[in-house]
């Protein structure tokens, strides 16, 4: 699944071109990917929308529309999000497309059909329960170590089970939870409220080294990821746990261990990580 890095990647990709443009039409080829409103009201209300700007929020991609109304996309497991000249032939499982008043195609294109789009305002998506309320951005500067330490005391679950609570923090997914956690030397399955101060301070900082990192190389490719030109990333190349269970530690040699915590594999070294 698309995580912060990778979903930052996207809409800075993208901002650029999109902003100033305006929506003329919305062609929904597998309907059910929109999910609020209903998917004829959806294609109707968004045509002739001029895009002012385009934000991330955790996973979530927000396109302001004007009037507080907010085009959302979530990528799911498997979406792509891409900016296409019209002559360019459309793949199978792309789900809606957006033409632009310049000519291009913005396409939405999703195999797993796990992703989805919203439309509305901020919260009346809220009060739909279309979308969640996402705690803070860990590479957010008002983000604090005593802030991560805080919330970590009021958790009893693992660490891990926290970092990818969405409501806890937003963005972090499997990849970038287990590559913070083992920069920090912890266990993915040490209970969150144990974790002293100094610890959580020091998660803070391998979670947004992590993650700042992964930005600067567009992103890990570890999947179906590709960013707004199709293009893939480059953290993949250079992930140190994720993805290399059985594989010797980097720092220790030992094989990297592997179990499941809040329903995802998660790898880690039985040495390095305490």
């Amino acid at each position: 699944m698309p995580e912060l890095p990778e979903v930052e990647t996207i809409a800075s990709d993208l901002r650029p071109h999109l902003v100033g443009r305006t929506i003329v039409s919305c062609e929904l080829r597998f309907p059910t990917i929109v999910r609020h409103p209903e998917p004829e009201v959806f294609a109707d209300l968004i045509a002739g929308h001029r895009i002012e700007s385009v934000k991330r929020r955790g996973k979530y991609i927000l396109l302001a529309l004007g009037e507080e109304r907010l085009l959302v996309v979530h990528l799911g497991m498997t979406g792509q999000l891409r900016l296409v000249s019209p002559e360019t032939p459309i793949p199978d499982h792309t789900h809606a497309i957006f033409t632009l008043d310049d000519g291009r195609h913005l396409r939405y294109r999703d195999p797993r059909r796990f992703g989805r789009l919203l439309l509305g305002t901020e919260a009346g998506l809220r009060e739909a329960r279309a979308m969640p309320k996402l705690g803070p951005e860990p590479i957010d500067p008002d983000f604090t170590g005593d802030a991560l330490y805080q919330a970590l005391r009021r958790r009893r679950a693992p660490l891990k089970a926290v970092l990818l609570d969405q409501k806890a923090l937003a963005g972090v997914g499997n990849i970038y939870a287990d590559e913070s956690l083992h920069r920090a030397r912890l266990r993915p399955d040490r209970i969150a409220e144990g974790v002293s101060r100094k610890s959580a301070r020091r998660l803070h900082e391998s979670l947004r080294e992590s993650l700042e990192t992964a930005i600067r190389n567009r992103g890990s490719s570890v999947d179906t990821y590709r960013d707004a030109w199709g293009e893939v990333g480059g953290q993949q190349e250079v992930l140190l746990v994720y993805g290399r269970a059985g594989q010797p530690c980097f720092t220790c040699g030992r094989p990297l261990s592997a179990v499941r915590i809040a329903g995802r594999t998660t790898v880690f070294c039985r040495r390095c990580q305490h």
